[in-house]
């Protein structure tokens, strides 16, 4: 019985955006099959649906192009992916006779040299084309392999009809040998530079060590494969080792370096009961620490996967290329059939019009088209890991550069998340006995008010009476019965519903306020205060410097939220917010003209994370929160929204002038080479340039830093 998932296949034989258009037809006619996206960088097809993998192999065959199940996707695809250095060393060799002696007046070699110089680039190094072409014309698509060999099979061809029917004369044997060796040279390096667009990716792979050192149950230490550890095992990590896998320290205190994590510059002080990822360098002493999770359920597994699936999904704009290669090859062949055409009936010599022919063909490639956007994606990602932000959805590219409000949710992004207890008040009986009630209604829970009571109880060494049938009540408070009592720890507007009128006065100016209700009397109140989290007036600054206003959305109360708001420089203000209707205070930005980002790490905040035009979600918060976030940041740094909005606007930016330029080198090119005003080897040189410069241009990403603009 079969299962829905997803496979991961390494495809080889691409060259352009044609083939990533035939493989993914291809691939989604399987039945079974849900959507299937291929990435022409990375040389990998991602399948969703229960198709059996080796249907889907054979579809990929069946298309004319290899497949191979990817056993590993982190790792680097093949090296001989491109042609060698050899062969290309080879055809610019023996294409530069032919070439440089064409530029001298008079001279010229005998034309059975110029032959079989020709034959051996042509049949030798340049059967790559021929045959990767075959199987696309026998899958009935065409690529660029098919172009090139049209292209220089005519120039070959007529220079050998030439020879055969004139005895010589002026031959184009140069044009064959040097467009083959000029896109041997740009496949190559084209194939160096996408090894180097996922260097970031294949970085956080090798964070994962081979093996490690597992402490038995008699204390003996045993090296073993990193691979084989299961949760619940113990492992020695000494001074400079990587952590193989996420745990919790056992015994010993450490610095851990997570920089390449995090983003976070400085070594984390760790101690016995403190938790530790995979990954991260063991700076000085020995640690014993208790596997908890391995593999992609890790922090740097599930990093790893974001990056990978990121990378392969496509932003909408892709849509629109893909449409395009869809039809490219079919119409470049029939643009350079009426170029032979019209030239011919204008009543030049027939090689002529063959040779404007060729050039077309030769100048229209596909390949900085598929590789514009792909190439962008993978480098802005793994870069934007590398400085501690994940970009989970390649849409959030496009969504970002528009953004022109900012929403934060109070606690736990703004805020350090950690109040503490600051004032009480007992209305009825001692303030201790209250305090224990309080606590013990919280329970294990992991709110943050609930933890603060309970550290307050604690250092007041109270005992906590037993609760009964303890219960949350969403966006109001807990209750729970202690002996015959009924009681309600919560916030004012759960004492309003039970009929208590909210106290006038302040605890503490500012403060977040709750209230313990017995039955329906107010018997206590407790006020508690949090510290702003570093950062957050600055990246305030920071986002009105980019003309981006900033608001805040809290559950809290109204004058807690405002007190902090006016310490953050935030005008904007939406207080006492129930969970469900966050997303509907975010409707209302939007539907106000707003394009809106929200910004959360909690369990409510999931929902207004979908419902904004952008989610950001904040390192530290629980899994759903960032499912729902087309951005989430790796440690709890409020300066990251900003560096994530203007990494993620130069990523799109980086996109839009790809594919400018890709488009460019064909709109301009063709008519160029239809009317005659470039030759063959120059239009080599050209379609070789436009895979290298699109590349080039996407490597100039990692140039990129966080910049302060106030």
């Amino acid at each position: 019985m079969t299962t829905s998932r997803t496979a991961t296949l390494r495809i080889e034989g691409m060259t352009c955006a044609s083939c990533v258009a035939r493989v993914e037809k291809a691939l989604k006619a399987v039945p079974g099959v849900a959507d299937a996206t291929v990435n022409l960088a990375t040389e990998i097809a991602r399948v969703a649906g229960d198709a059996p993998t080796a249907a889907l192999i054979e579809a990929v065959e069946d298309a004319g192009y290899d497949a191979t199940p990817a056993t590993d996707e982190f790792a680097p695809g093949p090296e001989h992916g491109g042609p060698r250095l050899w062969e290309v060393v080879a055809g610019l060799v023996l294409a530069a006779p032919l070439v440089l002696l064409m530029l001298v007046p008079g001279a010229m070699l005998p034309a059975y040299v110029q032959l079989a110089i020709a034959s051996v680039v042509q049949a030798g190094l340049g059967w790559r084309f021929y045959w990767h072409g075959f199987k696309a014309l026998r899958a009935g698509a065409g690529n660029m392999d098919v172009l090139v060999a049209l292209g220089t099979s005519a120039a070959y061809g007529l220079s050998l009809y030439l020879m055969v029917a004139h005895g010589g004369g002026h031959l184009y044997f140069e044009a064959s040998a040097s467009v083959i060796a000029l896109v041997l040279l740009g496949k190559y390096m084209e194939a160096r530079a996408k090894r180097e667009t996922g260097a970031a990716l294949r970085a956080l792979a090798r964070l994962r060590p081979d093996r490690a050192i597992r402490l038995d149950a008699d204390g003996r230490e045993t090296e073993v494969p990193a691979d084989s550890l299961k949760p619940g095992d113990r492992i020695v990590v000494r001074a400079g080792a990587r952590l193989p896998a996420d745990g919790e320290i056992e015994d010993g205190a450490s610095a851990l370096d997570e920089s390449l994590l995090t983003g976070e510059s400085l070594p984390v002080q760790k101690q016995a009961g403190d938790p530790v990822v995979g990954g991260s360098v063991n700076g000085e002493g020995r640690l014993i620490v208790r596997v908890t999770v391995m593999g992609e359920g890790s922090f740097l597994g599930s990093v790893m996967r974001m990056v990978a699936d990121a990378q392969a999904a496509k932003p909408p704009i892709q849509r629109l290329v893909d449409r395009i290669a869809a039809i490219f090859v079919p119409v470049v062949v029939a643009i350079a059939v009426i170029t032979m055409a019209g030239w011919f009936i204008a009543g030049v010599p027939a090689e002529t019009a063959i040779i404007h022919g060729v050039a077309v063909l030769v100048i229209a490639c596909p390949c900085a088209l598929g590789l514009a956007t792909p190439a962008a994606i993978m480098v802005g990602t793994g870069l934007a890991a590398k400085h501690g932000i994940l970009i989970r959805d390649p849409a959030a590219l496009e969504e970002a550069r528009r953004i022109d409000l900012v929403i934060f949710d109070k606690t736990g992004t703004l805020t350090e998340g950690k109040p503490r207890l600051v004032a009480m008040k007992a209305l009825e009986g001692s303030e201790d006995a209250a305090l224990a009630v309080a606590a013990a209604l919280q329970g294990s829970s992991d709110h943050p008010l609930g933890l603060a009571l309970r550290q307050a109880a604690s250092d007041r060494g109270l005992a906590l009476p037993a609760v009964a049938e303890g219960r949350n009540i969403a966006g109001r408070g807990v209750a729970g019965k202690v002996g015959e009592t009924d009681y309600l720890l919560g916030s004012a507007r759960a004492a309003g519903e039970a009929g208590i009128a909210e106290p006038e006065d302040d605890l503490a100016p500012g403060a977040t306020e709750s209230l313990l209700l017995a039955g329906n009397r107010l018997i206590a109140r407790f006020a508690f205060e949090d510290s702003d989290r570093p950062g957050a007036a600055e990246a305030v600054v920071e986002l009105a410097a980019r003309k981006i206003d900033s608001a805040m959305l809290s559950g809290d109360r109204a004058a807690a939220a405002r007190t902090i708001a006016a310490r953050l420089n935030i005008a904007d203000v939406t207080a006492e917010v129930l969970p469900g209707d966050k997303a509907a205070v975010i409707g209302e930005k939007r539907k106000a003209g707003h394009r809106v980002a929200m910004v959360g790490d909690g369990l409510n905040d999931a929902p207004a994370l979908a419902a904004a035009d952008l989610g950001i979600a904040m390192a530290g918060g629980v899994d759903v929160a960032m499912a729902s976030a087309g951005i989430t940041l790796m440690r709890p740094d409020p300066l990251l929204v900003p560096a994530a909005l203007d990494l993620a606007a130069a990523v799109a930016a980086k996109i839009r002038s790809n594919l400018f330029w890709a488009f460019a080198y064909n709109v301009v090119g063709i008519p160029l080479a239809a009317f005659g005003l470039l030759s063959p080897v120059v239009a080599g040189v050209a379609m070789a340039a436009s895979s290298v410069s699109v590349l080039g241009n996407a490597l100039l990403l990692r140039r990129w830093h966080p910049a302060r603009k106030a």
